[in-house]
């Protein structure tokens, strides 16, 4: 998968500019708040139409304008041409078209362009709260098999309800609550269990790829791996949702289930999230991404576009150079603010000065 070309109009801080990638890697340069990470952040919208920076649309469109538009071309490894256009109006509804071709539901678009992004703020992988980790596992997934977007969609909704429910019940579990619980636990229980085993699946087909790619980057042999925390799993979730049906109608919340899973990190046999370094923690970020990237690429035939922003300011220099010496085969674009490592050899170099790309 490669993009040929990205066009921006009223995108962030960019009136209108053209970039075109080259094949392999793309280095971006530019001061801090001159639009590096725009450029970064307009290729993952129009993967997944959501901001990896968790802005609002709003917030994407340039100061003064009402929309903005984000378009690239794409080209698959079986040689299907693809151009993808993004409308993100200020106000109401945006569209999406592919050839020309306007689509109903975003999930239609999942699987047309695949990125992997590494940013700074990625470090909450580690340090963050399970959920977190949790997307990191489903948007890993759904890059790999777009009905998943739907699964998880449908047990959204469904905890949602039950939820709901739950809050209605008021703390009382009546035999009408426990009816209707009965209907929202059984379908609980099925899309759960299926969210569940590929989680499972995937954790244990990225385990061996983040112990390698954490050796490449840290030049250490210490052990990493990952373990997905489902204690539910053990008795199956129609029976856990059952054993603790009158602590959830009390507390009314829903305490058991794959949105209350955890990924666990574990560095040397310790977990990472605690005992980690700062250092180690953000290595072990960029290793959980490049992980997943070379996981998705190995599935699906050929690797998403990897868009690296800044990524040097948050790395020693000798990881820095081991990330350099690691880079995985496939297009890149590395975003930096700084000098880049003596080894890289980036195909081309662009500079970025307010919104304006310079050669």
């Amino acid at each position: 998968m490669r993009v040929r070309q990205l066009w921006l109009t009223d995108f962030r801080n960019y009136a209108t500019t053209e970039l075109a990638l080259a094949e392999g890697l793309t280095v971006v340069v530019g001061q801090n708040g001159q639009g590096k990470t725009n450029l970064v952040e307009a290729l993952s919208y129009l993967s997944t139409l959501d901001s990896f920076r968790g802005a609002p649309t709003e917030a994407l469109v340039r100061a003064g304008a009402d929309k903005a538009i984000v378009r690239a071309e794409v080209r698959h490894s079986d040689g299907r041409e693809l151009l993808i256009e993004a409308e993100l109006p200020r106000t109401g509804r945006g569209r999406v078209l592919v050839n020309k071709q306007r689509l109903a539901r975003t999930r239609d678009l999942l699987g047309a362009l695949r990125t992997s992004v590494f940013s700074p703020d990625d470090l909450v992988l580690l340090k963050g709260g399970p959920a977190e980790r949790r997307r990191y596992l489903d948007d890993t997934l759904v890059s790999l098999d777009q009905r998943v977007d739907a699964l998880r969609g449908d047990l959204d909704r469904v905890l949602r309800q039950r939820a709901a429910l739950l809050k209605q019940a008021g703390g009382r579990l009546t035999d009408e609550i426990g009816f209707t619980l009965d209907v929202w636990d059984a379908k609980l229980a099925s899309l759960g269990e299926q969210l569940a085993a590929r989680r499972q699946r995937l954790v244990d087909e990225l385990g061996p790829a983040v112990a390698l790619a954490y050796q490449d980057l840290a030049s250490s042999d210490v052990p990493v791996a990952l373990d997905y925390v489902a204690p539910w799993r053990e008795r199956g979730l129609a029976d856990a949702l059952a054993a603790a049906r009158l602590d959830d109608v009390r507390r009314q919340v829903t305490t058991v289930g794959p949105h209350r899973d955890e990924l666990e990190v574990v560095l040397d046999g310790l977990p990472a999230r605690t005992h980690a370094s700062q250092g180690e923690q953000r290595c072990l970020a960029l290793t959980l991404r490049l992980a997943a990237h070379r996981v998705v690429g190995e599935r699906v035939g050929s690797p998403p576009v990897l868009l690296l922003d800044d990524v040097f300011s948050e790395l020693d220099p000798e990881r820095s150079a081991a990330l350099v010496r690691s880079l995985p085969a496939g297009q890149a674009l590395l975003t930096t603010a700084g000098a880049l490592p003596p080894d890289i050899e980036p195909e081309r170099i662009l500079r970025v000065v307010d919104g304006t790309l310079v050669t």
